[in-house]
């Protein structure tokens, strides 16, 4: 069974009264004796609640109450963990990846799951839960401890098909790279390594921490949950190799596109010494016989001597380029 807490305030009384304060906006999910709350950004309202119905220590709800990014931790006390983790999220209004963190509680029948923002995953999940037997009988039969288990991989999961558009990027860089993209695809390339140092950011301060999963909250489970998280550490290390990969992809892709940039820089360079090297000799003939003296050959036989002049230039021309392709320059 589950119901969800209304985030709406209270009415005021008719005679003008200060409207009474909202009530915490709470998704709770009950099932074969495990409870499954669900606060999303919570606010003071639900961390006040938070306080009044649980103990959880003050410095937990403090870092749940914090707007700063915390680090990927857990807490263990006598009758409960506090867990922070750090999955990517792509920010649709700034156009870049940022870490959304979920703080977790997991007690004796009880995961209280705490997402800063939205988080498709997570609510696709408790969704899911809500509304088939058969997905609450196979997440929450088995104890909080495996409840979390499943939380934890369902977000890892979702991490894939964020690596695959960037996998995905990175082959149409390449394409692009070799078809001509040049100088334009410069910032692409700078976008991609942006998010791949972003990701990198977000999955490697963790991975310590999801060692010690199994270990803290064995206890909240009936079964031996130790296969299952090191299956969540086994996801965390392929998406941390992959990035690597990414990584060493877009440093080559960086350097390849730079020498296709000077390759061609250095074409244009060629070409433009060529036609200087040709121009050089042609300039110095036409302006000798630019000069007013009567001495020089066909100087005053009209359109002879622009015959000769041209004739001059023309296998001057002819045999420069001859020399250069002889010296292999061109």
């Amino acid at each position: 069974r589950s119901r969800r807490a209304s985030g709406r305030a209270a009415s005021g009384s008719a005679d003008g009264d200060t409207p009474a304060a909202r009530e915490p906006d709470i998704q709770r999910l009950e099932a074969h004796g495990v409870t499954w709350l669900n606060i999303e950004s919570p606010t003071e309202v639900e961390i006040e609640w938070l306080a009044q119905n649980h103990r959880f220590h003050p410095l937990d709800l403090e870092d749940v109450r914090s707007r700063r990014r915390q680090r990927a931790k857990i807490d263990e006390y006598d009758d409960y963990v506090f867990i922070v983790l750090h999955f990517p999220r792509f920010d649709k209004r700034t156009q870049r990846l940022q870490a959304a963190e979920l703080n977790l509680f997991v007690a004796d029948n009880l995961v209280i799951t705490l997402p800063n923002e939205h988080m498709k995953a997570l609510s696709a999940m408790f969704s899911r839960c809500e509304s088939r037997e058969e997905t609450r009988r196979q997440m929450m039969a088995r104890g909080s401890g495996y409840l979390l288990y499943a939380i934890v991989d369902a977000m890892f999961d979702y991490c894939f098909p964020i690596l695959d558009k960037i996998g995905f990027k990175l082959d149409a860089l390449e394409d692009e790279i070799f078809e001509g993209g040049g100088e334009d695809i410069v910032r692409d390339i700078s976008n991609v390594k942006q998010e791949i140092i972003n990701y990198r950011r977000i999955i490697q301060p963790q991975r310590p921490t999801l060692r010690r999963l199994e270990r803290e909250v064995h206890e909240y489970a009936p079964q031996d949950l130790e296969i299952y998280f090191d299956d969540i550490v086994d996801k965390n290390e392929r998406i941390w190799d992959l990035l690597e990969g990414y990584k060493e992809v877009a440093e080559a892709l960086e350097a390849t596109n730079e020498s296709v940039i000077t390759h061609r820089s250095n074409e244009i360079i060629r070409v433009l010494t060529v036609l200087s090297a040709l121009m050089l000799p042609l300039t110095l003939i036409t302006g000798f016989y630019g000069m007013n003296i009567d001495a020089l050959m066909f100087a005053h036989h009209g359109w002879l001597s622009v015959l000769f002049v041209v004739t001059v230039m023309v296998a001057t021309a002819a045999g420069l380029l001859g020399w250069f392709r002889h010296r292999r320059w061109i």
